[in-house]
């Protein structure tokens, strides 16, 4: 049996894996004939075949993640994703379905965790000053996985004005405010050891720090020690745990003061007089508000073109939108994606969203659960679902769900009596059942035929949605 042995550059090698899959693809060479290596050679193949342009279809969810996946450190991963895109394009189309598979399991672990290193790199990476440079901050941090390329936007698009260098042990990425380089790994040494900036924050993280409600083994789980060197803030934690009982006494000898709660319209007659004006200015207000519900960490905002002929309202983010800051990214999102697919739906001419905004949920150790929004709760968030539909402007609003019902049209209606062709406020609606409803269903024969309903309910949509155009 001949072998393939491709070298692909060290670190999450996109391009290069997704060139090679086209290679064997093309060649139809087995899982079994690869052996996948990682090479500080830009060279592809340490004995080239003949490279191939066939491109290979695979479904978003396949691709979403293999975009993870390349990212870790397990020397498998390449070998791992090829068995999977193998399968999938002979004949298990859905295979990232059956959660039972083993290799669907293990690639999947993977993938969580990169994501959570993404989210930890979000959450504790830490910039600080350049001596003598006002323009120039400089940042260190040490990912477990190479996940480098995969963070850079995110802190091109939350620190654009001014340039950066965030250095770790496997590489650097340097913002001069124009475009982003990547470079070789830096010294932490390299990095300013404090700035000005950092006895404010100090103190402003003192001030906000909960004595009542200090759990240092669940601290530890959510802010590992192996990031507390890069951080300032953890300096004064040792002294805030000390003094928690003394201060418990003080906040209770105080007394108690009216609870108010902050409706959003209220909150935001200050610049309703002046806006907002348009969608990226109610979405940044809401980003910087708080949540109205338990657990809540960011504001995960709608997406999708203007002017679209279908919007998609579900219920609130979960788990996985709560990580990646997206709408319908996780798995009810991805079966909708499959159900859009076969209703003849393309999801980037359509604009996706929640009602809730915001993931609701209660730890329990690692797992967050997720918890369904209140009517009250629900009624908070309103006020932003009307304002972003209005700019938004779609021909037909799709409920998905219970609560995205409740939130369109102003109370609770039954989903089983209110299926179909709706009217929220004026505007042209259909009622239909959330996605993840339907991954709650045990049987097999009723989640299928369930599924299919909905299917349908999409494509009537669809054709509901073409009329308006018509007209």
């Amino acid at each position: 049996m001949q072998i393939e042995s491709i070298s692909l550059k060290e670190g999450a090698d996109q391009e290069g894996f997704r060139n090679a899959v086209r290679c064997l693809i093309a060649g139809d060479v087995a899982p079994e004939r690869v052996l996948w290596q990682t090479a500080s050679s830009l060279s592809l193949f340490d004995a080239a075949p003949v490279r191939s342009d066939v491109a290979v279809s695979l479904p978003r969810d396949v691709a979403d993640l293999i975009s993870k996946v390349v990212c870790h450190t397990d020397n498998a991963r390449y070998a791992l994703l090829y068995a999977l895109v193998w399968r999938v394009t002979h004949g298990e189309r859905h295979l990232l379905e059956v959660h039972s598979d083993p290799l669907v399991f293990r690639l999947a672990l993977m993938a969580k965790e990169v994501r959570r290193d993404i989210h930890k790199m979000h959450a504790f990476l830490r910039f600080r000053q350049v001596p003598a440079e006002d323009d120039r901050y400089m940042a260190w941090f040490e990912p477990t996985h190479f996940i480098l390329e995969a963070v850079a936007g995110f802190f091109v698009d939350r620190f654009p004005s001014f340039s950066w260098s965030i250095l770790t042990p496997i590489g650097s990425v340097h913002w001069d405010k124009t475009a982003v380089r990547f470079g070789p790994p830096g010294q932490r040494e390299d990095v300013p050891a404090t700035d000005a900036f950092e006895a404010g924050w100090g103190d402003y993280y003192a001030s906000t720090f909960n004595p009542a409600r200090i759990n240092v083994g669940l601290m530890r789980q959510h802010m590992p020690k192996k990031y507390w060197h890069n951080m300032p803030e953890t300096n004064l934690i040792p002294e805030l745990v000390r003094s928690a009982g003394s201060r418990v006494e003080t906040i209770m000898a105080k007394p108690v003061a009216s609870s108010r709660k902050r409706m959003p319209k209220k909150a935001l007659e200050a610049r309703l007089d002046a806006g907002p004006r348009t969608l990226a200015e109610l979405n940044g207000i809401i980003s910087a508000s708080e949540p109205f519900v338990q657990g809540g960490t960011r504001a995960v905002l709608g997406e999708g073109p203007m002017h679209p002929e279908l919007a998609f309202v579900g219920e609130q983010p979960g788990d996985q939108e709560d990580i990646d800051g997206r709408p319908f990214v996780g798995p009810a999102g991805q079966l909708l994606d499959r159900a859009m697919q076969e209703a003849g739906i393309d999801r980037s001419k359509c604009y996706v969203t929640n009602a809730v905004k915001h993931f609701k949920f209660q730890q329990r150790g690692k797992r967050r659960l997720h918890q369904t929004p209140t009517m009250g709760e629900v009624k908070h968030y309103r006020w932003w679902l009307e304002k972003e539909l209005e700019f938004v402007q779609p021909k037909l609003i799709v409920a998905m769900g219970a609560t995205a019902v409740m939130a369109l049209a102003g109370k609770a209606l039954p989903i089983t009596r209110n299926r179909g062709p709706a009217e929220f406020d004026g505007h042209a609606g259909y009622i239909t059942v959330h996605p993840s409803y339907l991954l709650r269903i045990p049987d097999a024969g009723a989640k299928h035929q369930a599924y299919a309903a909905f299917v349908d309910d999409l494509k009537h949509a669809e054709k509901l949605a073409h009329t308006f155009r018509a007209a």
